[in-house]
């Protein structure tokens, strides 16, 4: 398979200026896409003296109100678009309905679960068919879970166990800034259902139901329950599992707090028009661009594990990865991932999990590169 564009839908956002230096490092020569073509013209010159001479790159104006200029981003299915533009529920379906209409590779930044629930079931019956290759939440959100999960489940099965149940956390070493984008998506996380894995299906479930405590090293994490990929990707690797739960532990002592409050929340929600309100709220104070800077990204590490169980609840194993700040490794898998997608290293179509698409060898290699790794 000859190799395509890697087009950057939402290159002059915050995660997207990240991701666009990820690629034009790796030399990739992207299409810069988003709203402003000053920015884009701006950013592009800023690029082009890290980029070899033969693969500079370009810009192209793009925007989710006007759908066809996402559609003209695609020249054919060898193309791959990578999308940062969010809240995905929002603001996620042109990119991803351009993609699978053309048949090509899709990549996006996501961390929302009720997106990801919609890419693993409505996009991924649209896309069987168009051959289209989707691999949706491919950063900090779930890419270090699914390769610690991936991991532990490998384990269990060379040691002739048969796991039943693995639980998923996400933590975060050091001091953490968050960005604008994802100060919008986790908000609006809270006001739209979620999801569990639960006897071998995917079921309904609300954001922070749950409280699960992780033991790594000596201290104890804990973290509030939440969907992610995980719930669809573990089980195609592990069909003995019946269940799946994945965990954020950004709240730290207020954990607890914040699970209660969850529930209030999800009370508020059943009042007729409150869910609208909150979210046109939300919509409006929605600012974009805006994170921590480098010197603050170098003090924080991503941290992420996963413990397998068997039926009764026993203990097979465990696996911890470690690795760069959440916002640059989401950057450095955005471009791992396009770049994997465009060199055709999956003959797999549909929303795909890392391990599926590219092979457990290739996933691990990949992320070690990237600097993410299992760590005692």
């Amino acid at each position: 398979m000859s190799s395509g564009q890697i087009i950057l839908f939402g290159a002059t956002g915050y995660t997207g200026r990240l991701a666009a230096s990820a690629l034009v490092h790796a030399g990739l020569a992207p299409v810069l896409a988003g709203r402003s073509a000053n920015r884009l013209a701006g950013l592009t010159d800023e690029l082009t003296r890290f980029a070899p001479q033969d693969r500079l790159p370009t810009w192209q104006v793009a925007d989710v109100a006007d759908p066809r200029s996402i559609r003209d981003l695609i020249s054919d299915s060898r193309d791959v678009l990578v999308t940062t533009v969010g809240p995905f529920l929002r603001l996620g379906r042109p990119a991803l309905d351009a993609a699978i209409d053309a048949g090509a590779g899709y990549v996006d930044s996501t961390g929302e679960p009720p997106f990801v629930r919609y890419v693993f079931t409505e996009a991924h019956r649209r896309a069987v068919v168009s051959g289209a290759r989707l691999l949706t939440s491919f950063g900090y959100d779930y890419v270090p879970g699914n390769l610690a999960g991936a991991l532990v489940l490998d384990r269990v099965r060379r040691d002739g166990g048969i796991p039943a149940r693995v639980d998923v956390g996400y933590f975060i070493r050091g001091g953490f800034g968050i960005s604008s984008g994802t100060r919008a998506s986790a908000f609006g996380m809270l006001l739209e259902p979620s999801f569990a894995f639960r006897a071998g299906s995917v079921r309904p479930e609300r954001t922070a139901k749950r409280v699960q405590s992780f033991k790594i090293g000596k201290k104890t994490w804990q973290g509030l329950s939440i969907g992610g990929s995980e719930h669809f990707t573990l089980p195609r690797i592990a069909p003995t599992l019946q269940q799946v739960d994945v965990y954020l532990g950004w709240a730290g002592r207020l954990t607890q707090l914040a699970s209660a409050g969850s529930t209030a929340l999800s009370a508020l929600r059943t009042i007729p028009g409150v869910q609208t309100m909150l979210t046109n709220a939300a919509a409006r104070n929605t600012t974009t661009g805006e994170g921590p800077d480098s010197s603050a990204r170098r003090t924080s590490r991503t941290v992420a594990t996963a413990v397998a169980y068997d039926g009764v609840g026993r203990v097979l194993g465990h696996v911890t990865v470690e690795g760069p700040n959440p916002y640059e490794l989401t950057a450095e898998t955005l471009a791992w991932g396009a770049a994997m997608l465009r060199a055709g290293h999956t003959n797999e179509v549909g929303a795909l999990g890392p391990t599926d698409a590219f092979g457990l060898g290739a996933f691990v290699d990949g992320c070690s590169l990237m600097g993410l790794r299992a760590v005692p």
